[in-house]
């Protein structure tokens, strides 16, 4: 260990005429100094030679390591270099002990920035904002949640690690130990809920229930996956709100995940018309609108007679795309067409209601004259549920 009076030359004549505690700050702030200015130098050293390799994962991984390291270098020279203060005991021992806490921080923020970086190089690899990116939208939510409860429990063996250092701490950390299985079960009835969505935080990440960006039906609300925590799931609705669904409602209520295996979906369109309308005329339209869109994969685009009743028939169609948002504006732009053409080409197939108005005073339904049967428009427009 360096002393003052280990530093030779007209500096160290200087030290030894100080008291021992002001020339053991000097020494040990010097020795800061020095060891911050060397660690600088290596740092750069090492980002300059992450800047040449193929591999852009390792900049990006020094940047983020470079502020805990900062930090722990001083700190542990201030730990070595502690007996140079020549500070009474007690004093000593508090500084011994605010340094170590310091340490176990850096260190646990360390280990935390060292995963988000593996995690976040990973990342990189694996784009969503591609076609295909079931596999990708996988690995991101598995990583995502994993790296949250690994931070977790990081940040956890930490302040235990800190608190740790205290004797008294110590002292209460055994005596809870031989109560440890009235404390577990007090401590697992009052947090049942909590420990119940981080379990299914992990059942989730294992099973690939749902991934980031998945397009669900949650209670109604149809939208896609924005975030996955430790404990919920923030659904963005197709309005810009944000629904919070707990991870324990997804493992134990059923839902719809129109992206589960693939985000290519169909979608339907119904319209209301006579019973005059040319089916074959208006599928052809529904396969020429489909054609014409840019939303449409091209696999699927038909229409058939799904329902009638005393008013007319219900026509569905049938179109295919690659993913929800496409399908939900295809459906648009098909209903949109399908009418305009009903309005255009085939007007007497527009939706009606049939009356029949009898003369007042006769007992039976006339002909003729005495009896009219009167059409009249109904509206066009899609039956509830084809929205």
């Amino acid at each position: 260990m360096i002393q003052p009076e280990d530093i030779g030359g007209p500096v160290g004549e200087a030290l030894a005429a100080w008291p021992p505690w002001a020339a053991g700050a000097v020494t040990l702030l010097g020795a800061v100094v020095v060891g911050s200015l060397l660690l600088e130098l290596v740092l750069g050293l090492v980002l300059f030679a992450a800047r040449r390799t193929e591999f852009d994962g390792d900049e990006h991984m020094v940047r983020r390591l470079r502020m805990p390291v900062r930090l722990a270098v001083p700190l542990l020279i201030v730990l070595l270099m502690r007996p140079a203060l020549g500070l009474p005991q007690e004093a000593d021992e508090l500084l011994r002990r605010l340094l170590a806490i310091g340490l176990i921080g850096v260190a646990t923020w360390l280990v935390i920035r060292i995963l988000n970086a593996a995690v976040m190089v990973v990342l990189r690899r694996h784009r969503t904002d591609v076609a295909d990116n079931l596999e990708a939208r996988r690995i991101h939510t598995q990583l995502r949640v994993v790296s949250r409860i690994v931070s977790i429990v990081a940040g956890v063996v930490g302040v235990a690690a800190a608190l740790m250092t205290f004797p008294s701490i110590r002292q209460l950390g055994a005596s809870l130990l031989a109560s440890a299985g009235v404390a577990g079960i007090i401590l697992g009835l009052a947090a049942q809920r909590t420990i119940g969505n981080f379990l299914a935080g992990i059942q989730i990440a294992l099973a690939g229930t749902v991934r980031l960006d998945d397009v669900v039906v949650v209670d109604g609300h149809w939208g896609r996956i924005e975030e996955i925590t430790s404990t919920y799931v923030v659904v963005r609705i197709w309005d810009e709100r944000r629904l919070i669904v707990p991870l324990s409602r997804i493992i134990e209520q059923p839902f719809e995940n129109w992206t589960r295996k693939t985000a290519d979906i169909l979608g339907t369109v119904y319209v209301r018309a006579d019973y005059t309308v040319p089916v074959e005329a208006a599928r052809a339209e529904v396969r020429r609108l489909a054609e014409r869109s840019k939303h449409w994969d091209g696999r699927v685009a038909g229409l058939v007679v799904t329902d009638t009743d005393e008013h007319g028939v219900q026509l569905r169609a049938l179109v295919s795309a690659r993913d929800a948002s496409n399908g939900w504006d295809l459906r648009c732009e098909v209903r949109e067409g399908l009418v305009a053409f009903l309005q255009r080409e085939h007007r007497g197939s527009l939706p009606k209601v049939r009356a029949m108005v009898e003369r007042a005073g006769r007992e039976h339904r006339g002909t003729g004259s005495d009896a009219r049967e009167h059409l009249v428009p109904q509206g066009i427009g899609a039956a509830p549920g084809g929205a």
